[in-house]
């Protein structure tokens, strides 16, 4: 008799929470979810993160702009703090970010980073890392060992680059998750 080997694939749920104030953090979350195949109905504001949310997926996708001296976006604030309240352990997080590499390039994307270092000491294992050599800006505290440790997204000189780079990093993170 042959047995068969039943296989069962468990699908990840993935969310995504971004933070905007200008909408611009809004638009790129949208074609982040669209590539990561997420449905509308998994992609919040951050202002709407609560625990009982996040323990619903297994894949947070994280955006935030950058505002300031290098600052997260305001909203961040607190839903990076109910976030360090929790074990994230078996998590997934990606990180994505929109920055202004041309006027702010001392600072570009650095919200990216104030995501990471908050969330690295909750368990959580992160993905999603970006090469830096097609970037152009002066310092980002969203580097780490020569890469971004998210997507950095800049609208407002190299928004030609948007679509391209938000298709890569998806397909990247699809392979990681």
């Amino acid at each position: 008799m042959q047995s068969q080997i039943k296989i069962e694939i468990k699908m990840k749920k993935i969310a995504v929470f971004y933070g905007s104030t200008t909408g611009t953090t809004e638009t790129v979350a949208g074609m982040v979810a669209e590539q990561l195949g997420v449905a509308s109905a998994d992609v919040f504001d951050v202002s709407k993160l609560d625990a009982d949310l996040v323990s619903g997926y297994d894949v947070l996708v994280l955006g935030t702009s950058t505002w300031g001296d290098g600052e997260l976006q305001d909203d961040w604030y607190d839903g990076l703090r109910t976030l360090q309240q929790m074990d994230l352990s078996g998590k997934t997080v990606a990180l994505f970010g929109c920055g202004d590499s041309e006027s702010y390039s001392d600072t570009f994307c650095d919200g990216v980073g104030h995501l990471y270092d908050g969330l690295k000491g909750s368990g959580c294992t992160f993905v999603g890392a970006v090469d830096t050599s097609d970037y152009t800006y002066d310092s980002s505290f969203a580097e780490v060992d020569g890469k971004f440790v998210g997507l950095a997204i800049d609208e407002m000189n190299e928004s030609d680059k948007t679509s391209a780079r938000v298709e890569a990093w998806a397909q990247a993170v699809k392979a990681q998750i």
